[in-house]
């Protein structure tokens, strides 16, 4: 994006200072000097009226196609003009490819390619993904292929040509297969000159024309021409086969394509006109084989296709030129630019309407709504831009004296009302400002067009005028009537040859064909490339009502940004002089013409002193005697080379053009050398070389009438304050007395009065300014401090005056010091860099000394050096701890401040090489941290252990190197438990696999111990389904242990009651810890010793449980069921806990699977509470299936431990029972009761 320049200075004089238009332009100066430019806001009742009638204004505009203003640009647009010449000249059609979604600026891959050292060096060394870069085009697309690709069948064979090789014509048209390439019209820049064309011929190509149509037989008949058809009617280009010509050819020539490119038969060819002897080969000189010879459209001369380099594989068709053409038509030279006079005829509402409707259109809102932002941005992205052909119109440099100036003028045409003639005797009038006493183009009799007449400017949007200095290096003021904002720029003067050297660097090939660009107002650039070459550039937006003034050899430009009203005029005033003959003397190297001539106008204003004021006077007088001194040398250099003769000449009767200068163009008025026998001939004397080759005794000296007598024959008076020789200088201190005893006795004032008071003034002031360095010396209080030129200077002007001053001792002591600090400063500067604490010292020296020396610049950027390097090198070279990221950053970033130096440029390498590895390695860690692939440690003990050869701290490495001693101590965890005595408990593993998953390494072992823990869950959860009851409050673990603490009341069933808080596990009942329960011993003796706990505990419980009432009496009374409420009729006992429940709250006993259900008495379930069951009762043959499974497990549970105790409890006791019903005591009753029953 275009960045604007800061603003340019804005004055706003009162009213006072504002009637005085150049005493106030001189004392501002000092300030907008600095700039180029400035800006004055007129008070605000100064309101001049709009003279201009409207309605008889008519002009015709320029036409500016903005791409082409700007000077880079054009350059390229000239560039393809030439390539698609060329290729045009081939048969085919310049299309201009599309990489990564824009298109190819061939000018600057031509241009970098040529840098890089040429296409075959290139090639060589395989850098077309280094032009790829340097075009801006990402890398790692593959695009240098493509780029090549492009070169190899667009440019190179164009530049060859241009190189002389005789490289003929690509075989392959490769334009015509690229349908995304956008076709190329050319934009003829150089045709479009300030020239109006004929209405009916449209704007043609970038060539010579001939004034001869093609007929339609021509057009049809030749592809060329009808190719050629989209630019419009026009005549087109002779010698390039444009236009028909009658060519003869052999009858036998198959091979010759005339009768396909001119469109006759060869019967219809006469006889006579046949050469057979012409028809031979220019490069092999034979004439056979003419089926293969090829007749060239452009010069008629012949070519076997096989002779060609690269020889061509058949004839081809249409257009072809031979190798001698194309180069011809190639180097053809090309002609100036400039604008073109538009067709039609305005007037102001006519264009007003144009101007508002197209920046409407253009930027789709109100005109008064754009702001001037967005217009400049799109201005200058317009400017840059191949792509975008926009065009405007411009009214510029219409001629105030034949249309009118927008100030009121008192002409006598028409009476002025007294508003009007107040504003048109203004100073701040256009037309008054020129002819001001105070100017001095009052003295020049001629109305110079645009210097001292006004000239018009009626602008539309983006309509621009481009950078250029005024004539003569004059000021320049524009006022703007009416209408939207005009944005200028501007760069001093001190920066002018900056400014042109930046244009001719960048764009040679402008300056080649014309060496005076900047002087036709035609070149616009960009003010940021400007700026980004150091050239200073400011910008303001001049409203209506505003002034800018320009001043001597500032370079301006700038555009409108919209419908708009200017008028513009120069002036001169006594502090231009020198500049203008400084400018006369550019000019002259230039040979360019001048407007005027400058000694004429000095030598006018001397001769009639008394029409000058004080200070144009004085300026005056020292011009004239620089001229007189120079006219002395050049004559007597003349009388030198024998040149005797001379006639008196009037040149100011003279017009210019007969007076000019034939080898610098210069308006020639003292004097001019000329020739007897050459009477045509006429050279200043600074060309006295170049007249003619005549003899000496043949030229003479035309001499103005002022000639080598008229010219003061004394030398300028002496210095009013230097002594008489051989007369001693007074003191001081008589010079005070003297002019007190003048003021005492009040002497008349005299010339010489003044002199003594001016001479006692200077030295007052000298030896002021003396003290000031002296005391500043010894106080050490710092004093404005001078440079050592001025130092020199006041020492000079001291010994200059004409008396003695007693400080001119120490100031000469003061600058002894100093020369002898500076001859140190360069020693020091010269001889090995030293140290910083040596550069210090010097340092504090200069400081002392109180004069700005070069040198201590200097000595502060190697300072800056020393003190940088020597941080460097104890970071780098620090053994006890590592550079961290940011400290290098910080170095990086300091050292761009400093100085370059190779010393500074060496370690500024290391630092960005060390911190350019070292953030690769940062992110390769960061990626093995980060990935979801994870590495092995193997993987990472190896980057690792790279990365330690890096002498920096780099976090990412840092913990990349944590997480490995983590992983390897979790794989050390996993071995000891792996080779342990017993297998690993759940608890454990389970640890194990979530720390290994939160590790960024990739551990073999995690895999089967997530496959181990995942087992040990599925057998857990199998477990649990197989004991526990849907919404079972217990666990595992608690149904399988015993119920150490059944006899106390502190067991579940005080859960049901809500007494929270009383409830232990029963692994916590059994005395077990977290430990214990990874020792199988500590949970079996454990189970063992919890089981009798059990025991006894039941025995207590059932012994108060038979204690427990008969079925509770419904009514009130303490609650006995789960719900708390009262008993009520059909209530259930447990068997167990003996408690009375209500049907409603408890599940009934199931009677089992017998069919048809049996009579009450037979009902052999038992009920059971549902604090009482605690869990399933699975059969044996299902637990022992899970014990099998559970020796299968790698892994320890403590359910496993406690369902083989349970497992083992419940097969004693079995055993226990079959023992017991098979004793006598208890199977002969049980058989007496079977038997009954089955009476029953």
């Amino acid at each position: 994006d275009f960045l604007p320049p800061p603003e340019c200075p804005v004055f706003e004089p009162s009213w006072a200072e504002f009637s005085d238009p150049l005493g106030y332009i001189a004392k501002i100066r000092p300030i907008a000097e600095k700039s180029g430019i400035c800006k004055i806001r007129p008070p605000a009742d100064w309101q001049p009226p709009f003279a201009v009638e409207v309605d008889n204004f008519r002009f015709t505009p320029r036409i500016q196609r903005l791409n082409e203003l700007e000077a880079q640009t054009r350059v390229k647009l000239n560039y393809l003009d030439q390539i698609a010449k060329f290729w045009e000249i081939q048969g085919s059609s310049l299309k201009i490819p599309n990489v990564e979604r824009r298109i190819l600026d061939l000018y600057s891959l031509s241009k970098v390619v040529m840098e890089e050292g040429g296409y075959e060096a290139i090639c060589k060394d395989r850098r077309w993904a280094r032009v790829a870069q340097r075009l801006a085009y990402p890398s790692g697309k593959n695009i240098g292929s493509l780029l090549r690709a492009h070169y190899e069948r667009i440019i190179y064979p164009y530049e060859m040509y241009q190189s002389g090789a005789n490289l003929v014509q690509c075989n392959t048209r490769p334009f015509e297969s690229e349908e995304k390439d956008r076709e190329y019209k050319p934009h003829s820049i150089p045709l479009r000159q300030s020239v109006q064309p004929s209405k009916f011929n449209s704007y043609g190509r970038r060539a010579k024309r001939l004034q001869q149509e093609p007929t339609e037989e021509d057009i049809e008949k030749n592809p060329e021409l009808k190719k050629l058809q989209i630019y419009g009617a026009g005549p087109k280009m002779l010698g390039l086969g444009l236009v028909a010509k009658d060519k003869t050819l052999l009858p036998h020539a198959v091979g010759r394509r005339r009768h396909d490119a001119v469109g006759r038969s060869p019967s219809s060819i006469p006889s006579a006109s046949l050469q057979v002897d012409s028809y031979i080969c220019r490069i092999c000189s034979r004439g056979d084989e003419d089926d293969k010879l090829l007749l060239c459209d452009g010069c008629d001369d012949n070519y076997h296709i096989f002779c060609l380099l690269p020889p061509l594989p058949e004839i081809p068709k249409g257009i072809w030129r031979c190798p001698k053409c194309v180069m011809a038509e190639c180097k053809r030279p090309p002609e100036a630019f400039g604008f073109e006079q538009a067709t039609r005829e305005y007037t102001l509402q006519s264009f007003g309407e144009m101007a508002d409707s197209f920046k409407a259109d253009y930027f789709n809102m109100p005109v008064h709504m754009v702001p001037t932002e967005l217009v400049e941005k799109e201005f200058w992205r317009l400017v840059n831009s191949i792509e975008e052909d926009v065009t405007v119109e411009y009214g510029a440099d219409i001629h105030s004296k034949e249309f009118g100036s927008g100030f009121p003028i008192s002409d006598g045409k028409r009476k002025l009302s007294p508003e009007e003639e107040e504003y048109a005797g203004s100073g701040w009038n256009l037309n008054v400002m020129p002819v001001l006493k105070q100017s001095v183009l009052c003295h020049i009799n001629a109305d110079i067009s645009g210097m001292k007449v006004p000239w018009l400017y009626v602008g539309m949007v983006f309509s621009a005028f481009c950078w250029h200095i005024e004539d003569h290096w004059s000021y320049s003021i524009n006022y703007l009537h009416w209408g939207e904002p005009k944005t200028w720029y501007g760069v001093p003067s001190f920066a002018a040859e900056h400014l042109e050297e930046v244009m001719k660097k960048l764009t040679p090939e402008l300056f080649e064909s014309q060496p005076d660009l900047l002087h036709q107002l035609v070149t616009l650039m960009n003010p940021n490339t400007l700026m980004a070459h150091g050239v200073p550039v400011v910008r303001t937006n001049q409203c209506a009502g505003e002034f800018v003034i320009t001043f001597p050899r500032a370079y301006h430009s700038g555009f409108n940004q919209g419908y708009n009203f200017a008028e513009a005029v120069n002036f001169c005033t006594a502090d231009w002089l020198p500049a203008g003959r400084q400018c006369i003397e550019h000019y002259r190297r230039l040979r360019r013409y001048c407007v005027f001539s400058h000694e004429e106008l000095i030598c006018k204003m001397a001769a009639c002193p008394e029409k000058l004021d004080l200070n144009l006077a004085a300026a005056v007088h020292k011009e004239m005697f620089v001229l007189v001194q120079e006219e002395r040398k050049l004559r007597k250099a003349l009388l030198e080379k024998g040149i005797t003769e001379a006639e008196r000449e009037a040149f100011e009767l003279l017009p210019d053009d007969e007076r000019q200068c034939d080898k610098c163009k210069t308006t020639c008025f003292l004097s001019a050398l000329a020739c007897y026998d050459c009477p045509q001939c006429l050279v200043c004397l600074y060309h006295m070389d170049d007249l003619c080759k005549c003899p000496r005794s043949k030229q003479y000296l035309r001499l103005g009438r002022r000639g080598v007598g008229a010219l003061p024959p004394h030398p300028p008076p002496p210095p009013a304050h230097t002594p008489p020789p051989g007369c001693a200088r007074p003191a001081l201190e008589e010079l005070r007395a003297l002019e007190s005893e003048a003021r005492e006795r009040k002497f008349p004032e005299n010339e010489l009065l003044h002199r003594l008071k001016g001479c006692l003034g200077q030295a007052e002031r000298c030896v002021s300014e003396a003290l000031g360095l002296i005391s500043s010396q010894e106080t050490g209080v710092p004093a404005p401090s001078l440079t050592v030129e001025e130092l020199r200077a006041f020492l000079e002007q001291m010994n200059q005056l004409p008396c003695v001053m007693h400080q001119i001792g120490e100031v000469q002591a003061l600058l002894e010091r100093v020369e002898v600090f500076q001859a140190e400063a360069r020693a020091a500067l010269e001889s090995v860099p030293p140290g910083p604490g040596a550069l210090r010292g010097l340092l504090e020296r200069g400081a002392r000394l109180g004069v700005e020396v070069p040198e201590s610049r200097r000595l502060e950027r190697q300072l800056a050096q020393a003190a940088w390097l020597e941080e460097v090198t104890a970071t780098l070279r620090s053994p006890r701890a590592r550079v961290p990221l940011p400290v290098m950053r910080g170095l990086i970033q300091a050292g761009r401040t400093v100085a370059p130096s190779p010393a500074v440029d060496v370690a500024m390498a290391e630092l960005q090489e060390l911190l350019t590895i070292a953030q690769r390695w940062e992110e390769k860690a960061q990626m093995c941290l980060e990935a979801r692939q994870k590495h092995p440690p193997a993987t990472l003990a190896a980057i690792i252990k790279e990365a330690e050869n890096i002498p920096a701290l780099l976090p990412n490495i840092q913990a990349l190197k944590e997480a490995l001693a983590k992983a390897r101590a979790w794989i050390a965890d996993v071995e000891e438990i792996q080779n342990g005595d017993h297998y690993p408990c759940l608890d454990d593993l389970e640890g194990l696999v979530a720390v290994g998953r939160d590790l960024p390494v990739r551990l073999e072992e995690l895999r089967q111990l997530e496959v181990q823990v995942g087992t040990a869950h599925s057998w857990r959860d199998k477990a649990s389904r197989t004991f526990l009851k849907k919404n079972s409050c217990y666990t595992l673990l608690e149904v399988l242990c015993p119920c150490a603490d059944a006899g106390s009341d502190s067991s579940k069933r005080l859960k049901w009651r809500q007494e929270p808080g009383l409830y232990k596990l029963d692994a916590e009942s059994l005395g077990l810890s977290a430990q214990d329960l990874r020792d199988p011993g500590a949970v079996i003796v454990a189970f063992k010793e919890g089981e009798q706990k059990e025991k006894e505990g039941m025995l207590r419980l059932r012994h108060a449980n038979a204690q427990k009432a008969t079925p509770p009496l419904p009514g009130p009374g303490p609650p006995s069921c789960v719900c708390g409420q009262p008993a009520s009729p059909g209530m259930l006992q447990c068997q167990l806990c003996r408690d009375w429940f209500h049907g409603a709250c408890v599940a009934w006993p199931r009677l089992g699977s017998q069919k048809p259900s049996p009579a009450w008495w037979e009902w052999d379930a038992k009920f059971l509470c549902p604090l009482c069951q605690r869990s399933r009762r699975p059969r044996l043959e299902t637990i022992l299936a899970l014990l099998v499974a559970l020796q299968k497990l790698p892994v320890r549970l403590p359910e496993g431990e406690a369902l083989q105790c349970l497992t083992e409890r419940a097969i004693t006791w079995q055993d226990r029972a079959r023992q017991l019903l098979a004793s006598p005591d208890v199977a002969g009753p049980l058989e007496r009761l079977a038997a009954l029953r089955h009476r029953l």
